[in-house]
């Protein structure tokens, strides 16, 4: 094999490497923003877990951040609590931030 060839093949294993770990840091993010707003709401036990899931399958509507966000925003206004986008994206990235330490501590 070249040396052209041996970068290559370790190009590609970090790219797929730091796909899936953003994959896991998202999807972590999504359930810890889920039982934050399921605390917001006044769930909690089982009935925050369900509702923490909910917000990680919502994650698989469309690319980004917003189908999160809609669903979130839309629940917490159902639920009389009253949080703004740039209050949620701070908290969203925040707890970004949370997974990825997370993830890299092997938590």
């Amino acid at each position: 094999m070249t040396t052209f060839d041996e970068r290559k093949d370790a190009a590609e294993k970090k790219f797929a490497h730091d796909a899936e770990l953003e994959f896991k840091a998202n999807a972590r993010r999504n359930k810890l923003l889920g039982l934050w707003v399921a605390e917001k709401l006044g769930k909690s036990g089982p009935d925050a877990d369900a509702y923490a899931k909910t917000v990680v399958m919502a994650d698989f509507e469309e690319a980004g951040d917003d189908d999160v966000l809609r669903k979130v925003k839309k629940d917490l206004d159902a639920g009389g609590v009253s949080v703004d986008d740039a209050a949620l994206r701070k908290t969203m990235a925040e707890l970004l931030a949370r997974a990825i330490d997370d993830i890299k501590a092997g938590r």
